[in-house]
């Protein structure tokens, strides 16, 4: 079902996304992280810092501080929430569901989208897909052992780029 057509539903999903960016999860510090990686969209001064802890091949923890519009904060702590627990190729899925709502297509089969369904009605404002992507594609630049620049929303190349 679309948010086009259920002005209720829009309005839950709403308040989903403000429940996330006043008050976001995964802000605790995690000691020693396994992954960690930084976002930053420079169009709009979004910035994301992320750390992961792995136990026994799982997302054992989550952290997110993020500086930016509601949209690109509420990604994030939907990003950190829904990560526990998942293998790296669960969340490799998660990824690309994301990236397939934002374009409007349905997300892999089998992939149990959570609060992210409340970011579905971004994609009717392409300015703002950037700020919904920027978390995930700073996980996906993290996951494949990038790090040593940040991710942009700005960049060329395979790295950075979120379409």
């Amino acid at each position: 079902m679309t948010t086009d057509s259920n002005p209720g539903l829009e309005d839950m999903y709403r308040e989903v996304v403000m429940d996330h960016y006043r008050q976001p999860r995964g802000r605790t510090a995690i000691p020693s992280p396994d992954v960690t990686n930084v976002g930053f969209n420079p169009l709009c001064g979004d910035e994301i810092h992320i750390a992961l802890k792995f136990t026994d091949g799982k997302v054992s923890a989550v952290q997110t501080s993020s500086h930016g519009c509601s949209i690109s904060i509420a990604s994030g702590s939907i990003m950190a929430e829904i990560l526990k627990g998942k293998t790296r190729e669960e969340a490799a899925k998660l990824i690309e569901a994301v990236r397939a709502v934002m374009r409007g297509e349905p997300g892999p089969a089998g992939v149990d989208m959570g609060d992210l369904e409340a970011l579905r009605g971004v994609r009717k404002y392409p300015v703002r897909v950037k700020c919904a992507l920027l978390p995930w594609m700073t996980l996906k630049d993290a996951l494949e052992g990038g790090g040593e620049k940040p991710v942009t929303t700005e960049d060329e190349g395979p790295r950075g780029r979120l379409d």
